[in-house]
């Protein structure tokens, strides 16, 4: 599944286009490289998504269901 749908699906953003912006902008990354809107979540995959003031480590279950691994807000 496309990870611009797959975080949609999962409601970690609310449009698909939001998803699109973030990665477009490098703010999903896989260890510590950014990812593509087009990039193929598998189950297993552990993604770092980083909002304006939040960060966020999920790993990608079976299912294509999300296990929170870590959650932090940065200091601004």
């Amino acid at each position: 599944m496309r990870l611009d749908k797959f975080l949609k699906q999962t409601k970690l953003v609310k449009r698909r286009v939001m998803a699109k912006a973030m990665a477009d902008v490098g703010r999903i990354l896989k260890d510590g490289r950014p990812l593509k809107p087009s990039y193929e979540v598998k189950p297993g995959d552990e993604l770092e998504l980083r909002f304006f003031s939040k960060r966020l480590v999920i790993r990608v279950t079976e299912e294509f269901e999300v296990e929170v691994l870590s959650s932090s807000k940065e200091g601004l």
